[in-house]
């Protein structure tokens, strides 16, 4: 905007937005308040680049103005403040802060002044400052409704943007939640796992995963995914985490936690057709016991250096249907295996068959375990985990991908 407007329409320009509304939307300014705060957006003087004012007016400042400045009233009246010089408090201000600077005694020498409010749906959550020197001379009337214009459609767009920004914040938050993509280790069981968000990180998806601790050494490993993108899919992905948190707490069965998911995902919004693997390892009594419900298959590498998918018991429907018809399957793991659960974002595509992208996934595994073995990489697990969630394949960017690794080392008999 100020860039819109200098130097061909005024010698400076500011943006100054309140720092009320920049912290609460629903903060408005109260009637005639005793002073304002408001932060500088940002500034230009002239041809000026923005480094050579820092030291002087530096962007992100908080100033305070008093009641009878024309910010304010431009603020209360909703309607710009046309001026023939920098009013009083300004000049103060601005010497105050110039530190002897003489540039800023040619920014006071002006022939017209004017603060544009910035109104959004009748409020006012900032303003504009114009001045011209004499060689441009006065602000005109035309002048005036040309920089309100302008104005209106910045504070559509600030609001836009500030809007934008707390939605990608609460992604970043609510995918922050999710354990962080590292590498774990427990009795028996060295885990890695990771996710790699669609877009640009600003949408939010459904894929949750989760490494719960069990007694005995046994350890759960959980990828799921809800059905769709954004604040609900994200609720009901954080409730289908939490109620795996709480109903592994009770030590029932895999089978049996499935079914009392399903029975929870019915009566929660969002969460009906969500999907998700569960598996339990226990390396004392060499079993790997696995639950699907409409979810891609595990893989599992063996010690013949070749991952497959596992065939799974049971038609295992996504959870919310209230079918309750969930069986485990349960494999013997007698030496050393590596299993992987996805979300269907590793391998759901338009243009590919999914069967084909699942075996296409086994085999990228693959090529990433030799690889990775080949590099002597300290990290193995993890940088497999990053080969595979970066791999280049027929699917879209348009759902998150989620991965988790397991190395499962069986113990001594």
């Amino acid at each position: 905007m100020v860039h819109a407007l200098t130097p061909g329409f005024c010698d400076a320009a500011s943006v100054y937005l309140l720092e009320r509304w920049l912290r609460d939307e629903h903060a408005y300014a109260v009637t005639d308040p005793p002073q304002i705060e408001a932060r500088r957006l940002a500034l230009r003087v002239g041809r000026d680049a923005l480094e050579d004012w820092e030291g002087v007016l530096p962007v992100g400042e908080v100033i305070v103005l008093p009641r009878e400045t024309p910010y304010a009233r431009a603020l209360a009246d909703g309607h710009a403040q046309l001026l023939d010089s920098v009013d009083p408090h300004t000049s103060e201000r601005l010497i105050a802060s110039g530190g002897g600077d003489a540039r800023i005694q040619d920014l006071l020498r002006v022939a017209s002044f004017l603060v544009v409010p910035l109104q959004l749906r009748g409020t006012a959550v900032g303003f504009v400052v114009c001045s011209r020197g004499k060689a441009l001379g006065t602000f005109r009337p035309g002048d005036i409704a040309a920089a309100e214009s302008l104005a209106a459609r910045a504070a559509i767009a600030l609001d836009n943007a500030r809007r934008y920004a707390r939605e990608r914040r609460t992604a970043l938050a609510i995918r922050g939640s999710l354990l962080p993509g590292t590498a774990q280790e427990v009795e028996g069981c060295r885990i890695a796992h990771g996710c790699l968000p669609a877009g640009q990180g600003n949408i939010i998806g459904g894929d949750w995963f989760d490494v719960l601790k069990r007694p005995g050494d046994r350890v759960s490993l959980v990828v799921g995914d809800a059905m769709g993108h954004g604040p609900e899919s994200a609720v009901a992905m954080i409730q289908l985490r939490t109620a795996v948190r709480t109903l592994a707490t009770l030590d029932i069965p895999p089978a049996d936690l499935i079914r009392r998911l399903d029975a929870l995902a019915s009566d929660t919004p969002g969460a009906s057709f969500a999907t998700c693997i569960y598996a339990e390892w226990d390396p004392r009594q060499r079993t790997c016991t696995l639950v699907g419900a409409g979810h891609p298959p595990p893989l599992l590498r063996g010690p013949d250096g070749r991952t497959a998918p596992v065939t799974l018991a049971g038609p295992g429907l996504p959870l919310g249907l209230g079918t309750g018809s969930y069986e485990a399957t349960v494999l013997t793991v007698d030496e050393p295996a590596l299993l992987g659960l996805y979300s269907d974002g590793l391998v759901e595509s338009r243009d590919a068959d999914i069967d084909q992208e699942i075996i296409r996934l086994a085999r990228a595994l693959d090529e990433a375990a030799v690889e990775s073995a080949a590099a002597g990489e300290q990290d193995r697990l993890q940088s497999m985990c990053r080969r595979l969630l970066h791999t280049p394949s027929a699917t879209a960017a348009a759902d998150d991908r989620t991965l988790l690794l397991a190395e499962l080392t069986p113990g001594k008999s």
